[in-house]
């Protein structure tokens, strides 16, 4: 069985919950019909990177903490074997936040009071040392150890202080005036018995309450700086540039099912000779780019089409999608089944819901309709 198998270094297996209740707002119309986790990202769904990731990490057990479209993730991992993994599953009938999500799974957990428990949120990518997180929390005799990274601008994100030794000192949950440039990057590892002080069956944000309460109580929390690849891509911009990383190789990932390279193109895709399909796109199977086209740096879902001659930059286009000849999309989400005539020109941000049908020149952010 999976779940027997050894954890780092021959340690007692080792288990996770992965935080993917959310509903992923911020992706829509992506995530209409589709969770966030779940979303095609460089050839496979996005969790499937955290999940091969913390297996190699020597993860042998994941709890997925699910809410919304909760069913489709069974559907897609079932027993989590194909991975190396057992997973298990379990349904939060209302939002109970990052702390009551945890809590809820831990009814789920094998762990004894003092093991380790891997906490991973479903929208972050990162190439950070988990087995040195780990480390440090087990050297320290943690209640929790934090993954911290450095940013330019800390006041988007929760700003975490933390002495010379390496303690954190506050959890200053998104702040105008942050004191350090060191931020929350969402993966934690717990000691189960802090998991278990979590109340149950309420709404609990570990940022707002669980950290700070643990720090105010004196438990030890620690913090791991690594400022390997990181990346929240709960923002379509960062969602693309997420999956392109992944294709070029500059975040390394066992489950992109091809080698580094400009393009990924999954198989049944067509690519035509005469197209240019570079920046680390993705191809899904089914999806058609014709002749004289150029796609550079997007993510084409499914059976998506992009017709001769037209072009797509940072761009998703949804399953069975459709952007017709001479059609020009920079920075545009095109949902499921939605269409893009020619002599559109979508730029910016532009979102186009599932099933609509853009008739030609419909849309121009320039004066030239030809």
């Amino acid at each position: 069985m999976p779940g027997d198998e050894r954890g780092p270094g021959g340690t007692e297996p080792l288990e996770a919950i992965l935080l993917v209740g959310g509903r992923g707002t911020r992706l829509r119309p992506l995530t209409v019909s589709l969770p966030k986790p779940l979303l095609p990202t460089a050839g496979v769904p996005f969790l499937a990177h955290q999940l091969a990731r913390a297996a190699s990490c020597g993860v042998t057990r994941v709890v997925l903490a699910t809410s919304y479209r909760s069913q489709m993730f069974a559907e897609c991992f079932g027993d989590g074997s194909g991975l190396g993994l057992e997973i298990d599953y379990v349904h939060e009938e209302e939002p109970l936040g990052t702390g009551g999500g945890i809590r809820n799974a831990a009814s789920r957990l094998r762990s004894g009071p003092d093991d380790p428990v891997v906490v991973l949120n479903g929208d972050i990518l990162s190439g950070h040392d988990l087995a040195a997180q780990l480390d440090m929390h087990r050297k320290a005799d943690a209640a929790v150890t934090l993954h911290l990274v450095e940013v330019a601008d800390p006041a988007r994100f929760g700003c975490v202080p933390a002495d010379d030794a390496g303690r954190v000192t506050a959890f200053l949950e998104k702040t105008p005036h942050p004191v350090t440039n060191r931020i929350n990057a969402g993966c934690y590892v717990y000691a189960r018995r802090a998991i278990d002080q979590i109340p149950r069956g309420r709404v609990v944000s570990v940022e707002r309450e669980t950290f700070p309460g643990l720090i105010e109580s004196g438990q030890t929390v620690m913090g791991y700086v690594d400022n390997a690849y990181w990346l929240d891509v709960g923002t379509p911009e960062a969602f693309v540039r997420g999956s392109c990383d992944l294709v070029l190789g500059r975040l390394a990932s066992p489950a992109v099912p091809g080698p580094p390279g400009q393009a990924l193109v999954l198989p049944g895709a067509r690519v035509d000779a005469s197209a240019s399909v570079t920046g680390g796109t993705a191809v899904g199977a089914g999806a058609s780019v014709g002749p004289a086209a150029a796609v550079s740096g997007s993510v084409l879902f499914d059976g998506a089409t992009v017709a001769a001659g037209a072009q797509v930059s940072g761009s998703v286009l949804g399953r069975e999608a459709r952007v017709d000849s001479g059609a020009v999309l920079d920075g545009a989400v095109i949902g499921d089944g939605a269409s893009v005539a020619a002599g559109n020109e979508l730029r910016g941000g532009l979102r186009v819901w599932p099933g609509v049908r853009l008739g030609p020149v419909s849309i121009r952010f320039s004066t030239d309709a030809s």
